[in-house]
């Protein structure tokens, strides 16, 4: 009999991420599951729950709230860029999203979210932040071996000094 997924099973699903209007955000329909330690912080807190009890084979429909998803805007997650630190070649307009480094050399997701004379001004919030998300997963297999440090597609096995650091070398905005 297969047991129940618990925090710190690694595991593989195969999902759908939804926002309240249908739209899909993304999805592994046509790429391999997505591989995860449950409890491990690589996937935000809503996902992670709502696979504990599951086994291989069982699928279900969630609803993640902000506070378990990717958090509530922040006023204060705006920054000033000089227009003349931006690349010429790097065409701006407002809600296009851009790939910034923090000071410590660390990719960053940030959305142009005003063009002035002098300056630009990006929204460092996550793209999801603020919004009521809505998954299908379905668990394709349990017991699997942890990746070291391996990035997938949308996971993002992070040790604890590079959490510390404030990234783990992967784009994929998972790991936190």
């Amino acid at each position: 009999m297969t047991q129940a997924i618990q925090s710190g099973d690694t595991i593989s699903v195969h999902y759908t991420g939804k926002l309240e209007s249908g739209e899909i955000f993304d999805s592994s329909e046509g790429r391999e599951p997505l591989k995860f330690t449950v409890g491990s912080g690589m996937l935000i807190k809503g996902f992670d729950q709502a696979v504990v009890g599951m086994k291989p084979g069982d699928s279900k429909s969630v609803t993640i709230e902000p506070e378990e998803g990717y958090g509530e805007r922040n006023d204060e997650m705006y920054v000033e860029i000089p227009k003349h630190a931006i690349p010429e070649d790097l065409p701006l307009s407002v809600g296009i999203q851009v790939q910034l480094r923090s000071p410590e050399g660390h990719p960053m997701a940030a959305t142009v979210a005003e063009i002035g004379e002098e300056n630009v001004k990006m929204d460092l919030n996550h793209a999801l932040a603020g919004k009521t998300l809505e998954f299908e997963i379905a668990i394709v297999e349990t017991g699997l071996e942890p990746d070291a440090h391996a990035c997938g597609h949308r996971g993002c096995a992070c040790d604890d000094e590079s959490k510390d650091q404030g990234g783990c070398g992967c784009d994929s905005g998972h790991c936190h």
